[in-house]
């Protein structure tokens, strides 16, 4: 299937072979931009040994044929240019072609390149030099949008996020507080994390590689700097992982990381979203529910919220305190900065 490559499916591969960084990019279908997409790794001013992997799954495009255009390109330039391909007639999916395409690879670091973005001249230089300060982490960066305002909110929570916050936030409804295309890390803690998963279209496959990378300890850290030009288009694979599918990562991500250590909680918000969460939990965590709290009178006085849908009975009846009144450990439902809703948590606070 590749038409280079060695034993690269080793964690240990990068550094026997002595290529520092592999340049991974998945394709599918990606004609319309892959020619920029692929200049940019052409343009990258990094002086160290660099290799592009490509996987090309089942495109019916001319993606292959860009391909091996830019890989007389490259080679001229002295960067090796590993391809495989999926010539089935249907996609295994963005999981499968990383996967692929890092199995594929030598390199000691891994530098994620999705199809229809475009990297900086310094992405790889700085990250690189990033990654080598933090080896347990996944190493992002700020980012453009194209076109400039399809996404001007969360463009803006990805780019300011603080130190502390690319942690904190872990639990929010936009995914990973680093996006899955400016990902750099290691080979070994790639592999130490343990792959993508490749259930196919979907799947949020980088959702839940971060969480897998957050719990087995790993960091996360930004590149402040503007180093992708992160493309918006309906053709894109994250418009087919419905919302309730990240929702339901999220609370199970919320119950393993976080409420699994508590014996009780409040939920702030006794509307929409404060209710959706409860009913999402598992019987287990239903029952620490002790309250919901609000500052809404009228969510107030009506004293409490019963679950309708519970097979108990009596059916439980949780609560509604104003916030003053309550008491923490808290599960906050509020919308931040942006349109979305999203879920954190304070374990201490002072009202």
């Amino acid at each position: 299937m590749a038409e280079a490559g060695g034993a690269a499916g080793s964690p240990t591969a990068g550094p026997g072979c002595g290529v520092q960084v592999s340049v991974i990019v998945p394709v599918h279908n990606s004609e319309c931009w892959l020619d920029e997409c692929l200049k940019s790794v052409w343009e990258q001013d990094f002086k160290q040994t660099m290799e592009l992997s490509v996987f090309n799954d089942a495109s019916k495009d001319s993606s292959a044929e860009i391909i091996a255009k830019w890989k007389i390109k490259l080679e001229d330039a002295g960067v090796p240019v590993i391809i495989g391909s999926n010539n089935s007639s249907q996609p295994r999916g963005v999981g499968f072609a990383k996967n692929r395409a890092v199995i594929q690879s030598s390199g000691a670091y891994l530098c994620f390149l999705d199809s229809d973005d475009v990297m900086m001249p310094q992405r790889v230089r700085l990250q690189y030099e990033a990654a080598i300060q933090h080896p347990n982490s996944i190493v992002g960066c700020q980012v453009r949008r194209e076109p400039p305002m399809s996404t001007e909110r969360y463009t803006r929570w990805i780019n300011n996020l603080t130190e502390e916050q690319l942690l904190t936030q872990v639990f929010t409804s936009h995914g990973p507080t680093v996006i899955m295309p400016t990902w750099f890390c290691s080979r070994e803690w790639f592999y130490h994390v343990g792959k993508f998963d490749e259930g196919g279209k979907g799947v949020p496959e980088d959702l839940l590689f971060f969480y897998k990378h957050i719990q087995k300890g790993g960091e996360v850290v930004r590149v402040n700097h503007c180093l992708l030009l992160y493309r918006y288009h309906p053709q894109a694979a994250t418009h087919s992982v419905l919302e309730e599918t990240i929702w339901n990562h999220r609370v199970r991500f919320l119950e393993d990381r976080v409420l699994s250590s508590w014996t009780s909680f409040t939920i702030w918000n006794a509307g929409k979203q404060g209710k959706k969460l409860y009913r999402s939990l598992s019987p287990a965590n239903r029952k620490k529910v002790t309250a919901f709290c609000d500052v809404d009178e009228k969510k107030i006085t009506r004293g409490f919220y019963t679950f309708e849908e519970s097979e108990e009975r009596p059916k439980p009846k949780i609560p509604i305190c104003h916030f003053r009144e309550a008491t923490p450990p808290f599960v906050i439902c509020v919308k931040l900065v942006s349109s979305l809703s999203c879920m954190y948590k304070i374990s201490n606070c002072s009202l």
